[in-house]
């Protein structure tokens, strides 16, 4: 489990994912690729947060923030965390205001971060 991420957070795995998009293995590689979601293996299984899947889809604003945080330097276990994590500047995590459409404020947050 990645540092700074509660316990008890749901996590999805490639069956899961298979299930909930009815794609193929290779086209959810290609969405975590593409950084419309973000990923991190846990006991060595590829693992995907919950909340980032809202209504059979990856969380929309969620592609956005992760390329801010992959080219503020963030490993995809650093990516995860920071959307997990309480932030000081939001008074929630992150995921929590993009959750409840508060894109720009995560986004104002994560440029921050580049510098």
């Amino acid at each position: 489990m990645p540092q700074n991420i509660a316990p008890d957070t749901p996590f999805l795995t490639m069956p899961d994912l298979v299930e909930i998009f009815d794609l193929a293995p290779g086209k959810i590689h290609r969405l975590i690729e593409d950084h419309h979601l973000a990923a991190v293996r846990i006991d060595g299984v590829l693992s995907v947060p919950a909340e980032f899947v809202q209504d059979g889809h990856p969380l929309p604003p969620l592609r956005g923030t992760i390329l801010v945080l992959r080219d503020a330097g963030f490993s995809n276990e650093e990516t995860v965390a920071w959307l997990l994590s309480p932030n000081e500047e939001l008074g929630e995590r992150p995921i929590d205001s993009l959750l409840a459409g508060r894109k720009s404020a995560v986004r104002r947050a994560t440029q921050a971060l580049a510098f």
